[in-house]
């Protein structure tokens, strides 16, 4: 296990900036990914971090070893690509051992070291087939095998579940999850996918044109989003546009633009009264109710346009006075389901909204 980072990491391509002074401090044995939307710069700083790139600026240190001018090949990385890279002509036994025979290991080493691998990604008995006699997600988990069974330093996955589909990407990612954590390999992770990136991640870099907008747990980024950008590119949020008409010691209240007043926990940064703000609340914040007295904070009233089932949640869309809010509603097996054009009570916390300036 080695730790990697990356000091104001920076790569150009003619005019485009790729990437603009990323740096990060990934742990030893962390399972960290890079997320971002296409051309964010993710994959650029894999490269750079792998060797197949030079940075224009900045260094990459594994440990306390910089890394810039050593060669891919001496980096004892692994790396999984987005396309799998298989050699066609080879058996996954030679697939796998490919890497094992240019270290020149003896032969016993290597079948030895094989054998670990098949096992680990479970495809003992596949070792003399070809890749074209393979799923997708069979000729994956022999990609898995070659980069670990070298292995490697710190391991890199470029996308490696996006030619997958959906059910058997889920269960992939907790394949790669589980070998990760008993493995206790460094590893970096490349995806556009946010689901994937909470579901597998210790921590995740959000990445945007080139730069890295936030660190964080899964659970951090998702709750705690810095900025709009975040709030919006993680998940389902609604945002709302309104003015600050009210500053107290620990709450903000908000007027929208139909003339809506809610309340919100005070944000870090400085606001003043008539400040313009945008509030942000996901979804399953929101509790839907039928229409009742409330005492509750930011209970307000709307009406149903659009009931979506979708078997463990509802997703309603509720006109408020001209805003549409969107609403997850967990569990509708034991819950009531509202019809399109019923009056609603919509109720959320003030620490459920988030303020961006």
């Amino acid at each position: 296990m080695v730790s990697v980072r990356t000091i104001n990491l920076t790569k150009t391509f003619g005019d485009v900036i790729a990437v603009y002074k990323a740096t990060l401090n990934i742990e030893k044995g962390e399972f960290f990914t890079l997320l971002g939307p296409s051309g964010c710069g993710k994959t650029t700083t894999l490269r750079m971090i792998a060797g197949f790139y030079t940075p224009d600026e900045g260094e990459i240190y594994f440990d306390d070893k910089l890394m810039n001018n050593v060669p891919p090949h001496m980096r004892n990385t692994g790396m999984v690509f987005q396309n799998y890279a298989l050699w066609p002509h080879m058996t996954v036994f030679d697939n796998i051992a490919y890497g094992l025979k240019i270290r020149r290991l003896s032969k016993e080493e290597i079948k030895k070291r094989v054998a670990w691998a098949l096992k680990l990604v479970k495809l003992e008995g596949l070792e003399n087939r070809l890749p074209s006699h393979l799923s997708g997600g069979q000729q994956q988990r022999v990609a898995l095998a070659r980069a670990l069974v070298i292995e490697p330093d710190v391991l890199l996955l470029d996308e490696p579940l996006s030619n997958l589909d959906a059910k058997l990407r889920i269960a992939t990612r907790s394949e790669i999850k589980k070998i990760q954590k008993k493995l206790g390999i460094t590893t970096i992770y490349v995806t556009h996918d946010q689901e994937e990136a909470l579901a597998i991640s210790d921590r995740i870099a959000v990445m945007n044109q080139g730069k890295i907008e936030q660190v964080g747990t899964p659970r951090e980024i998702y709750e705690q989003p810095k900025n709009e950008f975040i709030a919006d590119f993680i998940g389902v949020t609604n945002f709302l546009k309104g003015v600050v008409s009210q500053i107290k010691e620990n709450t903000v209240t908000v007027e929208l633009s139909n003339n809506i007043m809610i309340e919100a926990f005070k944000p870090k940064e400085v606001l003043k009264e008539g400040d313009t703000v945008v509030c942000a609340i996901r979804p399953e914040a929101i509790t839907i109710e039928h229409v009742h007295e409330s005492k509750a904070i930011n209970s307000i009233i709307g009406k149903v346009e659009l009931s979506t089932y979708l078997g463990k949640t509802v997703r309603y869309e509720v006109d408020v006075n001209g805003e549409v809010l969107i609403v997850e509603d967990v569990n509708p097996l034991k819950r009531k389901l509202f019809k399109e054009g019923e009056k609603v009570l919509l109720i959320f916390p003030p620490e459920t909204v988030r303020i961006f300036k």
